[in-house]
C-alpha cells in the first residue's frame, strides 16, 4: 500500500458510513510546538485577551471607556457616545467586518480562524492550563488511560478549577461591557448583583468553559459555518497551508545517516508530528481540508523535525496551489482588487462620518392642525415644535436662530436653552412675518441651533413657513 494513503478510510458500505457518522469522539491531544507561527499565535493571544479583559477597566473622561449601556440606550466608545439613531454606524462596521473576512480569506486563507477567532484564542489558553497541570501530550494520554486514582482526581480537579475560574472571570468581563464593571464589583462584594447580571455571567462563563474546555475542535468542525463556505472564497492563488507532496513522497522512516535518495524516499520521515500538533486532529498530508483552521502548528512541528534530520524547512508551509504546481502565483487578481477597493472605500466613509459626526440632533415639526394664523396686526404666524437631542457626554447650552430670505421674527420662552448630556428637550417656537413679505404660499426657513460651549457643535434644520395664497 502506498504510504500516502495511510490513514485514509474508504466508506464503501453502509455500516462503515454509519460508523463514521455516529462514531464516538476521540479526544485530541495537541502537541506543544515552538517556532515562528507559535510565537505569532502567542502574541495574538496576549494582545486579544489583554484587550478583552483590560478595556472595561479603562476610564475616559471619568467614565468607563467602552460601555454598551442598553437600559439607557447609550453606547460609549471613549469620547464618543452613540444612540439608537446612530445604528447605521454599526451596520457599516458589520459590513466592513464581513468584507474583511472575504478579503483576507481570498488573500491568505483562514487567518482569522488560526490567530484571532475567540474559539481559537480561548482554546489556546485552556490548553496551556491543561499542559501546566497535567503535563505534556504523552503524560496527558497516560493519565487519561490510567485507572482512577487520587493523583488523577487531584490533577483533573485542579485543571477544571482553573478552567472554571477563568470562565467565570470571562463571563464577568463580558457583562462588564454592558454594565459598569466597577459598580458590579462593589455589588458582587455585597452579594447584591442583579438577577440578569448573574444569569449572563453564568451563561457566558458556561459557554466559555464548554466551548474551550470540552468541545474545542468540535466547534470548528461542526458548529462554525465558516469552514463550509471558505472554498467559495479560495482559489489557486490563495495562500494556504499545504504539504509538498512532490518533495515529501514517498514517505518513510529512516535514520539520519541513511541516504533517502538511495532508499527511494522523500523528505517526509512519517513521524506524524504534524498530525500530533494539529488542534483539529487532521493530517495535512492528505491535502487541504475544511477542518484546517490555518493555525500553522503543523508548519512549526515539521520545520523542527526537518532541522533535526538535516533537511530544508518548508515541507509543510504557507504556499499556493499554483506554487505547488510550479505555476506563477498572482497576488493582485480581480477579486482581491475589488474587495480591497470596496473595503477601503467603506472604511474611509464610515471613519470620516464618525470623525465629522456632530453630537446634536434637531428635529423641527410644524403644527399641522393649523396651516397658519393671521394676527390682528396682519402678521402671518406659524408654530413649530422643536426636539433637541444632546448626544454629547457633557451638558450643552444652545442659542437658536431662524434664517430666511425675507424679514421675520420668532419667539420662544428661553433665549438660551440648556440640555443635559444625553437628554432630549422639547420647546415651542412661533415664527411671524408680514403677509406682504412672503414670496410665495410655502417658503423655506432654517432653524439654526448652536452650542455656546463648543463652536463646532451646531445643527441646521430646514422647515416650511406657510402663508395665504399669493394668487388673486
Amino acid at each position: 500500500m502506498n504510504n500516502a494513503n495511510v490513514g485514509k478510510k474508504r466508506l464503501g458500505t453502509v455500516p462503515e458510513l454509519d460508523d463514521a457518522l455516529y462514531a464516538k469522539r476521540q479526544k485530541i491531544y495537541p502537541r506543544e510546538v515552538h517556532g515562528l507561527f507559535a510565537n505569532l499565535r502567542l502574541t495574538g493571544v496576549i494582545v486579544l485577551m489583554g484587550t478583552f479583559y483590560g478595556l472595561p477597566w479603562l476610564n475616559w473622561d471619568q467614565q468607563q471607556a467602552i460601555l454598551w449601556d442598553l437600559p439607557n440606550r447609550k453606547f460609549h466608545i471613549f469620547s464618543l457616545t452613540f444612540w439608537p439613531q446612530d445604528l447605521f454606524y454599526l451596520s457599516g462596521l458589520l459590513i466592513i467586518a464581513a468584507l474583511s473576512l472575504f478579503f483576507f480569506t481570498a488573500l491568505a486563507g483562514r487567518l482569522w480562524c488560526g490567530y484571532a477567532c475567540p474559539q481559537t484564542v480561548w482554546t489556546e489558553v485552556f490548553l496551556w492550563i491543561e499542559r501546566k497541570v497535567e503535563g505534556s501530550r504523552p503524560k496527558q494520554i497516560k493519565l487519561d488511560k490510567g485507572g482512577l486514582s487520587r493523583h488523577k482526581v487531584l490533577k483533573k480537579a485542579t485543571k477544571h478549577f482553573f478552567w472554571i475560574i477563568l470562565s467565570l472571570w470571562t463571563g464577568y468581563t463580558f457583562v462588564g461591557y454592558f454594565s459598569p464593571i466597577r459598580e458590579m464589583g462593589d455589588q458582587l462584594l455585597e452579594f447584591n448583583l442583579g438577577s440578569w447580571q448573574v444569569f449572563w455571567i453564568l451563561f457566558y462563563g458556561f459557554a466559555t468553559y464548554g466551548n474551550a474546555g470540552w468541545l474545542r475542535e468540535q466547534v470548528c468542525i461542526y458548529m462554525c459555518p465558516y469552514a463550509r463556505f471558505q472554498s467559495a472564497m479560495l482559489d489557486e492563488n490563495s495562500l494556504i497551508i499545504s504539504y509538498d507532496t512532490a518533495r515529501g513522497e514517498p514517505r518513510g522512516s529512516r535514520r539520519r545517516r541513511d541516504d533517502a535518495s538511495k532508499m527511494g524516499l522523500g523528505d517526509c520521515i512519517d513521524c506524524t508530528m504534524c498530525v500530533q500538533a494539529c488542534p483539529t486532529g487532521i493530517d495535512i498530508r492528505q491535502g487541504l481540508q475544511y477542518e484546517c483552521i490555518g493555525c500553522a502548528a503543523c508548519v512549526d512541528a515539521c520545520d523542527e523535525v526537518m532541522d533535526k534530520v538535516g533537511n530544508p524547512r518548508g515541507l509543510v508551509r504557507y504556499t499556493t496551489e499554483n506554487a505547488l504546481n510550479h505555476k506563477p502565483t498572482q497576488i493582485l487578481r480581480p477579486r482581491i482588487v475589488i474587495y480591497g477597493i470596496v473595503l477601503i472605500s467603506l472604511l474611509t466613509g464610515v471613519m470620516t462620518s464618525i470623525v465629522r459626526r456632530v453630537p446634536l440632533e434637531l428635529d423641527v415639526i410644524r403644527d399641522r392642525n393649523v396651516l397658519f394664523r393671521q394676527t390682528e396686526e396682519g402678521h402671518i404666524e406659524n408654530v413649530y415644535t422643536l426636539k433637541i437631542m444632546n448626544k454629547d457626554r457633557l451638558p450643552q447650552t444652545y442659542t437658536l436662530h431662524v434664517d430666511a430670505d425675507f424679514p421675520l421674527n420668532f419667539d420662544f420662552d428661553r433665549k438660551r436653552l440648556q440640555v443635559d448630556a444625553g437628554a432630549v428637550s422639547e420647546l415651542t417656537v412661533t415664527v411671524q412675518t408680514q403677509s406682504d413679505s412672503l414670496p410665495s404660499q410655502s417658503n423655506n426657513i432654517e432653524f439654526v441651533l448652536m452650542s455656546t460651549n463648543n463652536v463646532d457643535i451646531s445643527a441646521v434644520e430646514l422647515a416650511k413657513l406657510v402663508g395665504p395664497s399669493t394668487k388673486n
